[in-house]
């Protein structure tokens, strides 16, 4: 796909389009939403077969950002992200690969807070210069701004050691851990009486157009920012898709239950444990985020980070 903003599974459905109740049957490839800060691409620069790092604004269409060294950081950075930038073009390893992550921070400490969630790692991180977690490969045959973005399923691994790679393991709980890895459960089978239900459900929905899906959306996060709770009777000119919506966001909830990981830092908003900021779900028809908005977008927006999860 290409770099896109990905949607959560009760705002994809506004407009009529239903690919991610299927995708809940679908085997899948489940991936740890990580909170870091900022996003860093870094990797083989396609148009010049240099290595360079940036963040998301080397994909942009006009005012382009690749950093292929000190330099470039100077020229095109300030402040926190330039200093980000410059230790990573010194400490990730080169990849002839097209690399997204979320910066954790500097080694040095066991906790660390780059955004909403403070995550804990079982022991000081004193063996490494920085810590990033990757999760996007990129392909590119001339140009960054053509990238297509893909999950990415290998394990990073740097020869040096200068920089910790966090990449939790996802599945999906089916009541007993398995005795290995590749057996872990990659579907959410578990929901298809909920998922058959609403597609029943949505012959009788009146969908909206992209403009009003929009207009919805901005509303609901308004609520969430505000801790108000949805209800269909407060939308009396879009009662029956924001039932349908609410009924997919439980849907949704309900497979966040099921998720799990293994291999990642304990995670917390405040004092309070969490599962993770949330998951990724990856499948043939599509990618979407699985997040409970009501915990950490609500953070999210009142710590004034503002675009929500």
């Amino acid at each position: 796909m290409k770099n896109i903003h990905l949607d959560h599974p009760e705002d994809s459905i506004l407009t009529g389009t239903l690919a991610v109740l299927d995708a809940f049957l679908m085997t899948c490839f489940l991936s740890v939403k990580i909170d870091g800060a900022p996003a860093i691409v870094w990797g083989k620069n396609p148009a010049t077969g240099n290595f360079f790092v940036g963040t998301k604004s080397v994909f942009n269409k006009k005012k382009i950002m690749i950093n292929e060294c000190h330099a470039d950081i100077d020229q095109n950075h300030k402040g926190q992200v330039a200093e980000i930038l410059h230790a990573c073009f010194d400490y990730l390893p080169w990849t002839d690969q097209i690399i997204q992550g979320d910066f954790i921070g500097f080694g040095g400490d066991r906790e660390y807070t780059p955004n909403t969630i403070t995550y804990e790692f079982p022991f000081v991180v004193d063996d490494a210069a920085i810590i990033m977690a990757p999760h996007t490969v990129y392909t590119a045959e001339s140009d960054l701004r053509d990238a297509i973005a893909a999950p990415l399923k290998d394990e990073m691994v740097d020869p040096d050691g200068e920089c910790k790679f966090v990449q939790p393991v996802a599945y999906v709980w089916d009541g007993q851990y398995p005795a290995f890895e590749d057996d872990f459960k990659t579907d959410f089978a578990q929901l298809r009486e909920s998922v058959e239900f609403a597609k029943v459900m949505a012959g009788a929905v009146e969908f909206v157009s992209e403009k009003e899906a929009k207009r919805l959306t901005k509303v609901f996060n308004a609520c969430i920012r505000q801790g108000i709770e949805i209800e269909s009777y407060d939308f009396p000119d879009n009662e029956s898709i924001v039932n349908f919506w609410l009924l997919v966001k439980s849907i949704k909830e309900d497979a966040l239950r099921l998720c799990r990981y293994a291999h990642g830092p304990n995670a917390y908003i405040d004092q309070d444990r969490i599962t993770a900021e949330g998951f990724v779900m990856h499948t043939e028809s599509g990618s979407w985020k699985l997040v409970n908005r009501e915990v950490f977008s609500h953070a999210n927006f009142n710590m004034g980070v503002g675009a929500p999860a």
